[in-house]
């Protein structure tokens, strides 16, 4: 399938991009060391907590990287394809190490983790995350589905239906989700529509992997605008706009919602 070729494709240009950049990451990161307060040891506890607070750290990135146009402009690639499938795990951008939230690993060194732990336990996140993207797996234990990500907790967070957008940003724990009020349960009756709210219809990787960047240059530097207007296109909520011609998730999930209650009134 030619959807899966893309997919293959940036994830292996994707591991050489973002693998030589990763070195920017864990300069940082040994730089930031100097300044931390403690030296935590390396044991199977310290460990285990580093992995839990990266996780809650994975948790922000990903909702930053949905809610801000920026990082969005990276992680859209992700999204791109209206199938989910193990592929779809590989389809990552190139940009990764520029959207600026590589900054919410500093914390973790400051207080005396070792920059090479906090790096791995980002890694070991992510290839967690792997085995997440299949429609083989339906719901779990109850127990797991309450504590961990879960291919169905995923599935939904790759739907465009209105219900699920900008829902369930966990790692690995969905617990962030549940605390933070973003958790939506897959409901079978309304199964997950994969892809984005405008699908881009190519497979053309270079399109995949810059567009939105090309948006962002043509809408920055678009005529009749403040400068507030053109930093907030940077900043903003994918979707805003300066004359509100466009629509960000809240609007389409607020409209959707509307359209239930008027329906439902219809009835009564």
């Amino acid at each position: 399938m030619q959807d899966d070729g893309t997919s293959i494709f940036l994830g292996l240009t994707s591991v050489l991009t973002n693998g030589a950049s990763a070195f920017l990451t864990l300069g940082l990161l040994l730089w930031a060391a100097q300044f931390r307060i403690a030296d935590i040891p390396l044991t199977l506890s310290a460990i285990i907590v580093c992995f839990i607070l990266d996780d809650m750290r994975y948790y922000l990135h990903h909702r930053m990287a949905h809610r801000i146009r920026w990082p969005w402009a990276m992680h859209v690639t992700h999204h791109s394809s209206t199938h989910f499938n193990f592929a779809v795990a590989l389809r990552q951008g190139w940009t990764k190490h520029f959207t600026g939230t590589t900054l919410l690993k500093v914390p973790l060194v400051l207080i005396g983790f070792d920059p090479v732990l906090v790096i791995f336990c980002g890694a070991l996140n992510a290839v967690y995350q792997f085995f997440l993207h299949t429609e083989l797996v339906g719901k779990l234990h109850p127990w797991i589905e309450a504590i961990f990500n879960t291919p169905s907790h995923h599935r939904v967070h790759h739907g465009k239906n209105p219900r699920y957008l900008d829902t369930n940003y966990a790692g690995t724990l969905i617990i962030w989700d549940r605390l933070f009020g973003t958790f939506a349960e897959e409901d079978l009756n309304d199964r997950p529509d994969y892809g984005l709210v405008k699908d881009l219809e190519t497979y053309n990787p270079i399109t995949i992997i810059f567009h939105e960047y090309w948006g962002v240059l043509k809408d920055v530097f678009g005529p009749n605008r403040s400068w507030k207007d053109r930093l907030k296109y940077i900043v903003a909520q994918p979707g805003w706009s300066h004359d509100g011609s466009r629509q960000t998730s809240l609007d389409i999930k607020r409209e959707a919602a509307q359209k239930v209650q008027q329906s439902l009134t219809a009835r009564a």
